[in-house]
């Protein structure tokens, strides 16, 4: 197992080009519920953007376990950890800042809310980790 710590120069780019993720969650009948998602890391953490409400943001409020995985030709990773949804508008803004440098400047919306996923366990292809 790897540390977002130990991503080589290769790694942060992988982690910060305009790539699609997944983020699996469980759902309420004890399914895995996975879903596309743009996300971003910051001071160790992954931030997802997302309406209030959701099915995502409702499973997080259920059980707090959460993977986000990458994929892109022969390089992925995977973090997984546990969730929390924050409202705070300021953690909000600090979270649609993010998104918005790495892939765009997302349409309003005065439901949003993040998925602030504290990594526990993370892996990826050889080549990411130093």
């Amino acid at each position: 197992m790897a540390s977002l710590d130990a991503l080589t120069d290769g790694g942060r780019r992988f982690v910060s080009e305009h790539h699609l993720a997944t983020l699996s969650t469980v759902g309420r009948s004890g399914a895995i519920h996975v879903v596309a998602i743009g996300y971003t890391l910051d001071d160790g953490g992954v931030r997802i953007i997302t309406s209030d409400g959701s099915q995502k943001v409702r499973n997080i409020e259920r059980d707090a376990r959460a993977t986000v995985a990458q994929v892109s030709g022969p390089q992925w990773l995977s973090i997984a950890g546990t969730a929390v949804v924050e409202r705070d508008p300021a953690a909000v803004a600090h979270a649609v800042a993010l998104y918005a440098q790495r892939y765009r400047q997302p349409r309003a919306n005065p439901q949003r809310v993040v998925l602030r996923i504290t990594p526990e366990r993370v892996m990826g292809s050889a080549g990411l980790f130093g």
